[in-house]
């Protein structure tokens, strides 16, 4: 698992991989659900006894500290490929649906899921590991051949997790890490032939990448950013909300989508709630609490945004130590205060450790300022009211909103994650996330021999009776109608 440049990138193959990889993957799918989770059980064993060195290269490769590498990758990766396993089984199940109309009732339903096929996956830096490990699981258990291309800059967590899946025994061809510059792994891989696309990564290249699957009618599921509120009630538990709020707008340096970014605080509780977040973020310690941004790009971006909100008027209500660690990709943890609309930190995503605190009049004031945006991943309500808290999330514009928490349901493998707006298309995680690995087919069996459906050939006037009195049973409730009508009904279906 060792680091270092990537080869050069041979795309001419890519075709020929792919459709060799479809071939497996028909095999594969066809074996029991069991013997695809066994598989995969031997992977779980394999991150048990690995887990230092998953945490030495995710952190070599993305600056995170081992903590948040354990605390946020790995941990929840255990977690989900053990719910998987578990769960897959009744995922895969078809299900009978129940009848529409006791008039078609020799009609029955079923629905079967199938396997997408070949499935590529483009992951980002941020969550080099679990986002793609999660997806990879998924779609293997879902009976799938799966092409993962993890961002250029994080090769060693790549070849970690092509070492996890080998440790699985898996047919050879089905599981495939590639590595080739970030710009061609998504032309590639639709040019190539997957069957379904799944991105992790920013708006723009999400647009482009639709605009490539277009012409194929290509499945896509995007997930790309938020720019996400905290909603603080009048009626908040302080301390609660200052720890939570702190770790989910600063862990992983602030590099999480669904991380904190808009504080909307009640009028009432601004000054104490300010104050507290004052002294925690002056807390934090550098090198221990807080690491350093992915690149000098990165850095760069996260300073001009938050030039442009001092110049329209922003101030710092609070900023983290940044003396003693000499990374230079470093940024402290900052709280701006008189923060407006037009602002970056309210209109964009500012990615990186960075968020804005505001006062709200009321709850509907703060819904409308958290609806503003044209993100819509995450959110959260911060009230010791139940009934209150669960009012307030249910008006949030979001994919998934937590109360008294934030951030964290990314690490829950049962629910799902994706949201409205610029945050994207499609689902990961939990069961719609499974379902995304899937295509649903509809299978209706004739149950009754000997009843020919009303609408063949030959029409006649038995036919155009039989019609018409099934329309005079739906379209009037009354039981003497209805049961004149039955006997009409039943001579079509039975006619000679």
């Amino acid at each position: 698992m060792s680091g270092g440049i990537p080869p050069a990138p041979d795309l001419s193959g890519l075709s020929e991989k792919i459709a060799a990889s479809r071939a497996v993957q028909a095999a594969w799918e066809a074996l029991p659900y069991r013997d695809r989770a066994e598989h995969l059980q031997k992977s779980f064993r394999y991150l048990g006894a690995h887990l230092d060195e998953l945490i030495e290269a995710i952190c070599r490769d993305s600056g995170k500290l081992p903590l948040d590498a354990l605390s946020t990758e790995l941990v929840p990766a255990l977690m989900a490929l053990d719910y998987y396993i578990r769960r897959g089984r009744r995922f895969c199940r078809g299900r009978r649906i129940s009848g529409g109309n006791p008039l078609m009732f020799n009609k029955r339903s079923r629905l079967v899921y199938r396997a997408q096929g070949v499935v590529g996956i483009i992951s980002p830096w941020n969550y080099p590991f679990a986002i793609p490990f999660s997806e990879a699981v998924m779609a293997l258990l879902a009976g799938n051949a799966v092409f993962l291309k993890v961002a250029s800059g994080v090769p060693a967590v790549g070849r970690a997790l092509e070492a996890v899946f080998g440790a699985a025994e898996l047919p050879p061809g089905l599981f495939n890490h590639v590595e080739m510059p970030g710009a061609e792994a998504g032309p590639g891989f639709i040019k190539g032939g997957v069957d379904k696309l799944f991105f992790t990564g920013s708006t723009a290249v999400g647009r482009e990448l639709m605009a490539l699957a277009a012409p194929r009618l290509l499945p896509l599921v995007l997930e790309l950013g938020g720019a996400d509120a905290a909603i603080i009630c009048e009626d908040a538990d302080l301390d609660r909300a200052a720890g939570g709020l702190i770790w989910a707008a600063f862990s992983n340096a602030g590099q999480s989508c669904g991380g904190v970014q808009r504080i909307l605080a009640h009028q009432n509780i601004y000054r104490p709630l300010l104050e507290k977040l004052r002294i925690r973020i002056a807390a934090l310690r550098p090198g221990v609490d807080l690491g350093p941004l992915y690149s000098l790009q990165q850095k760069e971006r996260l300073e001009e945004q938050v030039a442009s909100c001092l110049a329209q008027g922003a101030q710092v209500a609070a900023r983290s130590p940044a003396e003693g660690f000499p990374e230079e990709r470093f940024f402290p943890a900052t709280l701006l205060s008189e923060v407006n609309p037009g602002m970056p930190i309210m209109a964009e995503e500012v990615f990186g450790p960075v968020a804005a605190i505001t006062p709200v009049k009321n709850d509907s004031e703060a819904l409308r300022l958290a609806n503003a945006s044209d993100y819509g991943l995450t959110g959260s309500v911060w009230s010791q009211s139940p009934i209150r808290a669960r009012r307030v999330a249910s008006g949030i514009r979001a994919g998934a909103v937590m109360i008294n928490d934030h951030l964290m349901s990314h690490g829950l493998a049962e629910t799902p994650w994706g949201g409205p707006g610029l945050s994207g298309l499609g689902r990961t995680h939990g069961e719609l996330g499974f379902r995304e690995m899937q295509q649903v087919q509809v299978i209706v069996d004739d149950s009754i021999a000997g009843a020919k459906n009303p609408w063949w050939y030959p029409y006649s006037e038995t036919v155009y009776s039989g019609m018409h009195a099934i329309a005079e049973f739906l379209g009037d409730p009354g039981p003497l109608r209805r049961l004149t009508a039955l006997p009409r009904v039943l001579r079509m279906f039975f006619r000679g």
